[in-house]
């Protein structure tokens, strides 16, 4: 037996929304401690790794751990008709995830699971970075719509001092500079004299979508290396991408 009760519908909603933008399907994992979901999109560009905590829930209870296969679009089509006020509670039935949603009235809905193979995925755990910034989720929205404007890539720069994301065109350029301390910046560290990498703007378009969902966003990366980005809502919500650099030969 499984059910869940969620009292703020956002916490599933919006992570799943941003989810949604990058997989068509997954396995989501619910264990006694969490329900999490590990997966790389079509391309193996980018990584998902999210869990919504059991501190998360009004009400968590589970007799025996299970995997389920679910198509993250039907989900989300779900989850958007939850209201901000409304209860969500979900079960297992059968083949089946149940969803009800009540405030007033009771909304019942029922999506089947799917067979899903388990991909492979990288193991994103083993990697190491050199530079680390927690910027406010907004800067990073508004470096990526300025960014867009004259490429399809943004560069992160990072040395002791600051925090720099810029993008170069044949002819345009645009630059957001963060300085320490600055209170945009709220923390920097950086291992070396300077690291730098440029990243894709469109899969980071759809990774900020999760700005919503935390006060802050931590930017981790090292020269042309993977970066990881991740939004937290303490005890109730870890949600982190992983995104291949873009390496230009210069």
């Amino acid at each position: 037996m499984f059910k869940a009760v969620l009292t703020d519908p956002d916490l599933l909603r919006i992570p799943i929304t941003t989810i949604a933008q990058l997989i068509d399907e997954g396995v989501f994992n619910i264990t006694k401690s969490n329900i999490s979901l590990r997966a790389a999109d079509r391309a193996m560009v980018a990584v998902v790794d999210f869990k919504i905590l059991a501190n998360a829930f009004e009400e968590y209870s589970i007799e025996e751990e299970s995997k389920i296969g679910l198509n993250v679009s039907n989900f989300l089509s779900i989850l958007k008709r939850a209201k901000r006020k409304d209860k969500l509670e979900m079960s297992l039935k059968e083949n089946r995830l149940e969803i009800l949603l009540t405030n007033g009235s009771r909304r019942r809905f029922s999506l089947p699971l799917i067979e899903i193979g388990e991909e492979e995925v990288p193991p994103i755990e083993q990697l190491e970075f050199t530079a680390k910034a927690e910027i406010r989720p907004e800067v990073l929205e508004d470096a990526i719509k300025d960014a867009e404007i004259v490429s399809d890539v943004i560069l992160f720069l990072a040395n002791k001092d600051k925090f720099i994301m810029k993008a170069e065109g044949d002819i345009s350029q645009a630059e957001v500079v963060l300085e320490k301390g600055s209170e945009n910046l709220l923390s920097l560290n950086v291992k070396g004299n300077e690291v730098k990498a440029r990243y894709p703007i469109d899969y980071l378009k759809k990774m900020v979508k999760a700005s919503k969902l935390a006060d802050t966003i931590v930017i981790e990366f090292a020269n042309d290396y993977p970066m990881k980005l991740s939004f937290r809502v303490l005890d109730k919500v870890d949600l982190t991408f992983v995104l291949a650099p873009r390496v230009i030969e210069e």
